[in-house]
Parts: structure tokens; C-alpha cells; sequence
């Protein structure tokens, strides 16, 4: 039986070069164009677009425009989603802690003094005891409230933001 070959590159090709730009910058670089608050929330420029052409204009305006802004609203949801689910919180906490320290052993046993783990066995208790608290945890409901919260977040903002004055007349055909 042979395995399955996905195209990626048929899939990707659809987002044409809107994402290439994100992968060739660093974290800092990425949020060195912040745009200012009192832009980003410029209540006047805030309006109802007429029809969803409009609307698809502004969307594709604001998304190039406000990135930065949007990846920031996502990571400031993503750690509102951690803190207001503190057991996966530490769950999180707990896989990573264990595995640092099952790596600091550097291959060697632990020696408790009244019982002898290798590697294999510790890994094999973080897995029992982090696979039950993770289901508990619900991460898959977390992660889908955050990609729906920044979803309605992100483009409810691009779609009722209008573009400056100044970029709204060189779209127009002369």
C-alpha cells in the first residue's frame, strides 16, 4: 500500500506571495511596523462598506496594511486563552518541564535511591500522566475559540476599516 502524497505546493500556490514575506522575517522585524493605536482604532474612519466588493477591497487593504496589529491581536489571544484555561496551562507546563528534565539526564538513569528509571520509562510516564490531563484540558476547543475569536476580531476590524483618503482614489480607473 502506498502512502499519500499531498501537493503542498498546489495548496500554497493558491495564497500566491502573501505569505512569503512572514516566513523570511524574524519575530522582531515583524512587529517593528506596529502601526500606532490611535491609528488602528481611528473611530472616524470606521463606516459600513456598501456592497462586498467593498468590502473585499478593504479586507485586502487593511490585512497588508494592519499585519503587524493582527498578529499581535492573535498573540494577545492566545495568551488570554492560556490564562483563562489554566489547565492547559499546565499541562503545557508540565510536558515541557518534563521533557527539559528527561533531556538534562542526557541519556542517563534516574536514580530515586528506592527505584531506577531509564529514559524510556519516564517518557512513557509523562505520556500516561500528560495524555489524560491534555484530553481534560479541551486544547482542540481552545484553539478553535482562538482561530474563530481572531477571525471575527481581525476581519471584522478590515472589513469595517476604511483605507485612508489618499489610497482611496488611486485604486479608481482614470
Amino acid at each position: 500500500m502506498s502512502s499519500i502524497q499531498i501537493p503542498i505546493d498546489a495548496i500554497t500556490s493558491r495564497f500566491g506571495d502573501r505569505f512569503n514575506s512572514l516566513r523570511s522575517q524574524s519575530l522582531g522585524s515583524r512587529f517593528a511596523n506596529l502601526r500606532p493605536i490611535s491609528e488602528f482604532l481611528d473611530f472616524k474612519r470606521l463606516s459600513k462598506p456598501a456592497n462586498f466588493g467593498e468590502a473585499q477591497s478593504r479586507v485586502n487593504y487593511n490585512l497588508s496594511y494592519f499585519s503587524s496589529n493582527y498578529a499581535a491581536i492573535f498573540v494577545l489571544l492566545s495568551i488570554y486563552s492560556l490564562l483563562t484555561n489554566p489547565l492547559l496551562l499546565f499541562v503545557i507546563f508540565l510536558v515541557s518541564g518534563g521533557l527539559w528534565g528527561i533531556g538534562k539526564l542526557g541519556g542517563r538513569d534516574l536514580d530515586l535511591g528506592f527505584a531506577r528509571f531509564n529514559t524510556s520509562q519516564l517518557y512513557t510516564g509523562l505520556l500516561i500522566v500528560a495524555v489524560p490531563l491534555g484530553f481534560w484540558a479541551s486544547p482542540i476547543a481552545t484553539f478553535l475559540w482562538l482561530i474563530g475569536a481572531t477571525g471575527v476580531t481581525v476581519f471584522g476590524h478590515a472589513a469595517f476599516m476604511d483605507k485612508p483618503i489618499e489610497n482611496a482614489f488611486s485604486e479608481e480607473a482614470v
